[in-house]
């Protein structure tokens, strides 16, 4: 049973009163689908497309969240470095997440990429000085709730100090773990 409905020279619709169904009957099968199906079509190839992302190595979950402290004594040029801090959720217990110095002050990420085989960072400028690394992750798992060796470091790569945008300093360094208390 169809009705026509129209308002006051608005384009007639049709509108049918029969119950509706999820699935198109098959003469309709040639054309789009309808537009419920496509989002839940889009909402799962998203879904999808973010698995990869959120473990590196298929069954293997990779989450580095937490401090990150020097492994040995510091060049020179760095010696105001304390610790990188990833602190991706937020915790209480573990300082803001950014490139911290000595002095208490952190450089918060400008850019940031966290991953097994590629960690790279470039901070906000404070009093005209930035910072950049390029490293990686020496050991996958999630640090957390894994006993890892304040003595043995799980992470390395090249930090680069920038003052005006020119580089100041470059250096290789090694960072062992910190979770928090």
């Amino acid at each position: 049973m169809h009705k026509q409905f129209s308002r006051k020279g608005a384009k007639a619709q049709r509108k049918t009163t029969e119950p509706r169904t999820f699935f198109a009957p098959s003469r309709l099968c040639g054309k789009a689908f309808s537009r419920k199906f496509a989002v839940a079509v889009s909402l799962v190839s998203l879904l999808v497309s973010w698995t990869p992302a959120l473990s590196q190595n298929k069954g293997a979950r990779f989450d580095p969240d937490g401090s990150f402290w020097l492994h040995e004594q510091p060049p020179n040029e760095f010696s105001e470095l304390s610790a990188i801090n990833l602190n991706s959720k937020r915790l209480r217990r573990l300082p803001s997440p950014g490139l911290q110095i000595t002095d208490g002050t952190t450089y918060r990420f400008k850019t940031l990429n966290v991953k097994r085989n590629n960690f790279t960072f470039t901070t906000v400028t404070l009093r005209n000085v930035s910072y950049s690394f390029s490293g990686r992750f020496l050991k996958g798992g999630v640090y957390a709730s894994t006993a890892l060796n304040d003595e043995v470091p799980v992470m390395e790569g090249t930090l680069s100090k920038y003052r005006a945008g020119k580089r100041l300093a470059e250096a290789k360094l090694q960072f062992v773990y910190f979770g928090g208390t």
